[in-house]
């Protein structure tokens, strides 16, 4: 027995030097092809997953989602202003958890790059920084001043010595294997001169001094200093080159669609262009691509920057806002990148020779010392398909498209044509009702005191509350003598109140006179309208509201909120009266607020109403509660807030963010997937809320007797709010047949015996749901999208019948494209495809 403890002992001593050697060994650098780990270039593709943006009980199955969609590396900003919310004071727990969220990563075999910044953007709130950055004496952000070089150094070095602390950077054993300093700062660099350039160099050299052991990046910052790689942003890259011939070719923000603002459409980029855009970058040399966003999130609680951006950030990104598939982006980018690691030999192993097919058609084609053969078949023609003959073999090519030969034989991936299902994703209302509701308004005959001063003149918004609050009042009053014209029948005085913040609210009174509100595009309000005045002393009291601090431009730091006048009162006997430099009381915040209605300590504080008043009062500057059970099974849940109109909501004490009924304005007609994709070619929901559902995770709900509380700006009926379940209800797929002219399938010999993979349409319907009905199938020539298929001139008879046999009562079913399956071509000479739209049900035990 001791001889074999002694082997044990010897055994476990070898290993643990074994591993020792190799944590040791382990690297990562880079050459003008690609980052090397280990020894070996990759080609690695990659996914931005904002922590704070998901709840922790979310992350592992979005990054093993992630996984599975392909990545290898999860891509992250890090938030100051979460980080340090106060100087010297540091939050890492719930979703700020970093260490977590990387250990998750690593968990999960992938790796990580770590954009430090500390600047964010990333429609953030304040870019990222944390407000208390900018009363920092002599402080000018972005810029060679110290003492922002001080702070930014501090909070660097504490990131990067935590991270190290937990042994979390590739050299190490850890997953990160890349990390930036500054974001998207060239414009910047050359606006402020040598300022600029100083403090640039300034931050690469504080960066690679930290000595992480894995290479720093910067991206759209042409004149990145060695060693740092300058990388790429947009929604096209394929034509950007790093500035040295020795550092690879790298892509950040691959835009998988847009953020979305307030009163705007919602946008959303075609996969086939995104696929595309992907393709050309890999066969011009791009050895790494990074989706912006592959999971967007929700922008919790005051989070959203910019301002007018929207609570969900969603994205389109192949992860929805909730951390579901979104067909078919999500699985059309999974064969992509299967396509693409088949040419990884090939790829790492040199540049491409270029072929010319026709005058908007190429070949790319890369070989490997071992033998490896791989070619990349682009059209850039927007309009038309073409046949072109590459290797002695003839291939169609559609148009804005690009086929992808591992073998430089069989195309086994066309970037338009998309062989995986879409998906229709409904919010199912639930049967759990709000219950108990209860109202307490905003009293405005007081004030809160220890949050109220006076000052004459009118003062900036932030500087006055430090981003404490969205809510800052200034009042004044008006004395109006007896004899005035329109006490006794003339005109009424009107009230012009200019403004630099997001939303104003007028109160004369006690009483709402109007609203008025700002864009993304005019961040100026005016309101100017007739107001209610009587005889002796009248208070005029405008509520400012923000929505979100401003995250992009330069020195924005210095930029002013808030209502900076002028404020003119027009029509009194003795002409107009202006108000801008007379006495202002300000009080920050609401009342509700200082007694943190919002937690279950707070909301004893205040006199709560019952709620059979509350739908015939529709009072503004209300808060309203209710109380509600979790919704059964594990959907992900969405509060519907349509009949209210602005205002914040709170669930459990937790911020689910601002909500706005904004109707969205926009062009949204058609999209078609070829040609340069930007923002506003392809939107939807024009004419209706931008944002009606609101993100409710499930890990923050109990069973029972959950706290629902919101504040409402303009006054909406809290009594038609409800919960709902996102679900996946429509299933579609559609595929063109095999054409063995074309060579567009794969084929493989086996001797003499060429073996034909015919395509298959495949349906499948998340757990819990079985296909119940086909609401669409037609063999031919059908057109239209997921929803709106139409039948075309050519159809076959048995299409509803075969595909109804094969699928339905099934979770799942595959149905292979040919003439045999649907027992005679009814088009000869005709190329078909198979549509297909499946409606998915719970199952009976469900």
């Amino acid at each position: 027995m001791e001889t074999i403890s002694i082997s044990k002992s010897i055994l476990l001593f070898l290993i643990a030097i074994q591993l020792g050697c190799q944590l040791i060994s382990s690297s990562v650098t880079y050459d003008g092809k690609a980052i090397v780990i280990n020894g070996r270039r990759r080609i690695l593709i990659s996914g931005s997953i904002h922590y704070p943006r998901s709840t922790p009980e979310m992350w592992e199955d979005i990054i093993m989602k992630a996984k599975e969609g392909g990545l290898d590396v999860i891509e992250t900003y890090v938030f100051w202003n979460v980080h340090e919310p106060s100087p010297g004071n540091y939050n890492f727990e719930g979703r700020y958890n970093l260490v977590r969220f990387l250990k998750t990563v690593q968990k999960a075999g992938l790796y990580a790059h770590l954009r430090m910044g500390p600047y964010v953007c990333a429609e953030w709130n304040f870019g990222g920084f944390p407000v208390w950055l900018k009363y920092v004496p002599g402080i000018s952000f972005r810029t060679d001043n110290e003492p922002f070089k001080r702070a930014m150094k501090g909070f660097t070095e504490k990131i990067v010595n935590l991270l190290m602390y937990e042994n979390l950077f590739e050299p190490q054993g850890g997953p990160i294997i890349l990390s930036q300093i500054e974001n998207e700062y060239g414009a910047l660099d050359k606006k402020y001169g040598a300022a600029g350039y100083n403090y640039m160099t300034w931050a690469a050299e504080m960066a690679v001094g930290l000595r992480t052991g894995v290479p720093w990046t910067m991206c759209k910052q042409d004149d990145a200093p060695d060693p740092i790689i300058n990388t790429c942003n947009g929604f096209y890259c394929d034509a950007f080159k790093p500035n040295k011939p020795y550092k690879p070719t790298l892509w950040t923000e691959a835009w998988t669609g847009w953020f979305t603002e307030f009163g705007g459409a919602v946008h959303k980029r075609p996969v086939q262009d995104l696929a595309f855009a992907v393709a050309r970058f890999i066969q011009k040399g791009g050895s790494f691509v990074n989706y912006y966003m592959y999971h967007g999130g929700t922008n919790f609680g005051r989070s959203a920057g910019g301002p007018f951006i929207t609570t969900s950030y969603d994205y389109d990104a192949p992860l929805d806002e909730y951390g579901l598939i979104r067909q078919p982006k999500y699985g059309h980018m999974t064969e992509l990148h299967k396509a693409i690691k088949r040419c990884e030999p090939a790829l790492v192993s040199g540049d491409p020779t270029v072929f010319s097919l026709g005058a908007h058609q190429q070949a790319h084609v890369f070989y490997s010392e071992f033998g490896h053969c791989a070619a990349f078949l682009s059209n850039y023609n927007t309009a038309n398909a073409t046949r072109v003959m590459f290797n002695k073999m003839h291939h169609t090519l559609p148009p804005w498209s690009i086929s992808i030969l591992p073998d430089c034989s069989n195309i086994i991936f066309n970037t338009a044509k998309i062989g995986v299902q879409s998906t229709r994703m409904s919010m199912i209302p639930d049967n759990s009702q709000m219950l108990s509701w209860e109202s307490y308004s905003e009293d405005l005959t007081t004030s809160v005191e220890d949050s109220t001063f006076t000052s004459f003149g009118l003062l900036d918004q932030v500087n006055v509350t430090r981003d404490a609050s969205d809510y800052l009042w200034y009042i004044t009053s008006v004395d109006v003598g007896p004899s005035e014209s329109f006490l006794h029948g003339g005109e009424h005085p009107k009230l012009l109140v200019q403004s630099t913040g997001h939303a104003l609210h007028v109160y004369i009174n006690g009483q709402l006179a109007g609203s008025a509100f700002g864009t993304r595009e005019s961040r100026r309000i005016k309101y100017k309208n007739t107001i209610k005045l009587r005889s002796g002393r009248n208070k005029i009291a405008l509520l400012s509201v923000a929505m979100g601090l401003s995250n992009i431009g330069g020195h924005y730091e210095s930029w002013e909120t808030g209502i900076l006048g002028p404020v003119v009162l027009y029509g009194l006997d003795q002409g107009k009266r202006d108000l801008t430099h007379a006495k202002w009381s300000y009080q920050v915040g609401l009342k509700g607020e200082a007694m943190d209605v919002v937690s279950t300590n707070g909301m004893s504080s205040v006199e709560w109403v019952q709620g059979s008043l509350i739908a015939q009062n529709n009072q503004p500057l209300t808060w309203h509660k209710a109380y509600f059970n979790q919704p059964n099974g594990n959907e992900p849940l969405a509060l519907d807030m349509h009949s209210m109109r602005k205002g914040q909501v709170w669930v459990n004490g937790q911020s689910i963010g601002r909500y706005w009924t904004a109707y969205a304005t926009g062009d949204c007609q058609r999209c078609h997937y070829s040609g340069n994709y930007r923002p506003t070619k392809c939107q939807v929901g024009c004419g209706r809320p931008t944002q009606r559902w609101y993100h409710v995770p499930r890990s923050w709900l109990k069973p029972t007797g959950n706290i629902l509380v919101l504040f409402e700006e303009l006054g909406g009926d809290p009594t038609r709010i409800s919960l709902a379940k996102r679900s996946m209800t429509r299933v579609c797929a559609d595929m063109f047949e095999y054409r063995p002219n074309n060579k567009d399938w794969l084929t493989e010999s086996y001797g003499k015996t060429q073996v034909i993979h015919r395509p298959k349409i495949h349906i499948q319907c998340n757990p819990g749901l079985l296909i119940s009905s086909i609401k669409f199938a037609s063999f031919g020539t059908p057109f239209g999208t997921c929803g709106n298929f139409q039948r075309g001139s050519c159809h076959a008879p048995s299409s509803y019948g075969v595909v109804s046999k094969r699928c339905i009562g099934k979770e799942s079913c595959a149905i292979t494209i040919s003439n045999s399956n649907f027992g005679q071509d009814p088009c000869p000479n005709t190329l078909k495809r198979l549509t297909v739209e499946a409606v998915c049900a719970p199952t009976s035990r469900g």
